[in-house]
C-alpha cells in the first residue's frame, strides 16, 4: 500500500543511502530475497518468427515487476499500470485504496521468436514475485498487490493454468501457488512518474531493499535472458 512505500523513505532517507554508497548495501541486497528454482513449463508455445505479442502480469508493486522484465532479452516494452478494474478508477490514489478491483500490473510486449510466453512466466514465478502470497507482496498488502496472470487468448490461458498445476504438483514452492488466471479486459497505464521507477531511482530505499534483489536474481538465475541495458519507456525524465 502507499503507506508502506512512503514509510521506507521516512525510515531510510535517500541522502543517507547515497552517502553510504551502493557497495555497502550489496550484502543486504544479496540476503534480502532468494529466488525459487523451478522447472521450465512443460506446455509452451514454440519460439517462431511472428508479430510482437503482449501479456499482462500482476505481482505486487509494479516498480519491481517492471524493472525485472525491462531486463529480459526479447522484451520490447514494459508499461506499469492497472488491470482488473474500470478505467474511471485507474489512478494510483484510488487503486491504493484496494477497493477498485485493479491490481498493480505490467503490460509486457515481447518477441516470441526470442522469448516464449512460458519463459516469461518462469521468470515471473521464479524471481519477479512470490506467487504463494495471497493479496500481498513483501511490505505491501491488499488486493491491489495480488498475483494475477491476465491472459489475452486461450493459448496463454492454457499455458498459465498448466504451468501452475505443474509447479504445484512438483512442490516447487513450500506452499501452493495462489496466482489467479483471469481474462484480460483492459489495461490502463500508470502515471508517468511510476514508469521506469526502478531505473530512475536505484537509491530509493524501497527499491534497494525490495526490488534490486530481483534484478540480481534475474541476472544470476537466467543469465541467457538477462539484458544489461534495460528497455525503457520515453517518459521525458
Amino acid at each position: 500500500m502507499l503507506f508502506s512505500k512512503i514509510s521506507w523513505a521516512i525510515k531510510f532517507p535517500s541522502a543517507l543511502l547515497l552517502g553510504l554508497g551502493f557497495a555497502l548495501w550489496q550484502p543486504l541486497i544479496n540476503a534480502a530475497e532468494s529466488p525459487t528454482i523451478i522447472a521450465s513449463p512443460a506446455l509452451d508455445n514454440p519460439k517462431a518468427a511472428s508479430s510482437l505479442q503482449t501479456t499482462v502480469l500482476a505481482g505486487g508493486c509494479f516498480w519491481g515487476v517492471q524493472g525485472v522484465f525491462e531486463h529480459v532479452r526479447g522484451v520490447r516494452k514494459v508499461v506499469a499500470g492497472y488491470a482488473g478494474g474500470d478505467k474511471t478508477s485507474a489512478n494510483y490514489k484510488t487503486v491504493s485504496s484496494g477497493s477498485t478491483g485493479h491490481a498493480e500490473s505490467v503490460q509486457i510486449t515481447f518477441d516470441p521468436a526470442v522469448v516464449s510466453y512460458g519463459e516469461l512466466l518462469q521468470i515471473f514465478f521464479s524471481v519477479a514475485h512470490d506467487p504463494t502470497q495471497l493479496n500481498r507482496q513483501g511490505p505491501d498488502t491488499g488486493t491491489q498487490y495480488r498475483s494475477t496472470i491476465f491472459y489475452s487468448d486461450e493459448a496463454q490461458k492454457n499455458i498459465a493454468q498448466a504451468y501452475i498445476t505443474q509447479l504445484n504438483k512438483s512442490k516447487a514452492f513450500s506452499h501452493d501457488i495462489v496466482t489467479r488466471v483471469d481474462s484480460f479486459k483492459g489495461f490502463y497505464a500508470a502515471e508517468d512518474y511510476h514508469q521506469d521507477f526502478l531505473i530512475h531511482n536505484p537509491d530509493y530505499p524501497y527499491i534497494v531493499f525490495n526490488d534490486l534483489p530481483k534484478i540480481e536474481n534475474l541476472k544470476r538465475m537466467f543469465p541467457n535472458y538477462y539484458l544489461v541495458q534495460a528497455v525503457m519507456l520515453n517518459t521525458n525524465k
